[in-house]
């Protein structure tokens, strides 16, 4: 896990995100968030069957086998509520999802972040695995250049869901904000190997159906201590 230390950021469509903003990236806000940890690499297939034992549907998701080392995906919302609660339960911490604005923050290298347009670069290929150099499949984790903050694969590979519900942006300032109240589909972001650069950019949204099992769908953790 790597410590992020908090503090103010611009969420949204800021301007090195250029002409490739989504409207769901509008309007760019001001954000506070407090300290947390976050996963220096997305959960992997060895951790996930590490956790969840023999559970007869849960044990081995992945799209993508033998390679324990690439991050576990095909894996949903709600299966990972499940992978928290046996964590949890071995570890005697509080391990979750990010909300999406630590996510963000964490993405855009935290209080070291030099603004890059991807989590680590203005240079997609050198900090994700996309469309153009993943040879559509997913890789072991950690193999391109990390951020700011040392975190690994925050562009590309899978993409990461997050706690929050999928909604609008609103323009007022907020600290610690956990998303809409309610919804029908959950944050995801990062981008993956199935995603062009624009989907890898460290401000992209997207969300899916909480029950969604995806080959490019995975997650890492995030605790407080």
């Amino acid at each position: 896990m790597v410590f992020v230390q908090g503090g103010t950021f611009t969420m949204g469509c800021t301007s090195e995100q250029g002409s490739d903003c989504d409207n769901d990236e509008k309007p760019a806000h001001s954000v506070t968030v407090g300290d947390f940890y976050i996963g220096k690499y997305e959960v992997t297939q060895a951790q996930w069957r590490a956790v969840m034992g023999a559970s007869a549907t849960l044990s081995a998701p992945s799209g993508f086998k033998n390679c324990d080392n690439c991050p576990v995906e095909s894996v949903s919302w709600n299966d990972i509520q499940e992978f928290l609660k046996k964590l949890n339960a071995k570890t005697g911490k509080t391990y979750r999802l990010p909300t999406e604005a630590e996510w963000e923050y964490a993405a855009r290298g935290g209080s070291k972040s030099n603004g890059y347009k991807y989590s680590g670069s203005n240079n997609v290929g050198s900090v994700a695995w996309y469309t153009d150099n993943s040879g559509s499949k997913t890789h072991p984790v950690g193999q391109k250049s990390p951020n700011e903050l040392g975190i690994y694969d925050m562009s590309g590979n899978v993409w990461e869901w997050c706690s929050d519900w999928y909604g609008s942006y609103s323009s007022n300032s907020q600290t610690n904000p956990q998303g809409a109240i309610s919804g029908s589909s959950r944050v995801l972001r990062g981008g993956s190997w199935s995603d062009g650069a624009r989907g890898c950019r460290s401000a992209n949204r997207s969300g899916n159906s909480p029950g969604d099992r995806i080959s490019n769908l995975g997650f890492r953790l995030a605790v407080v201590f």
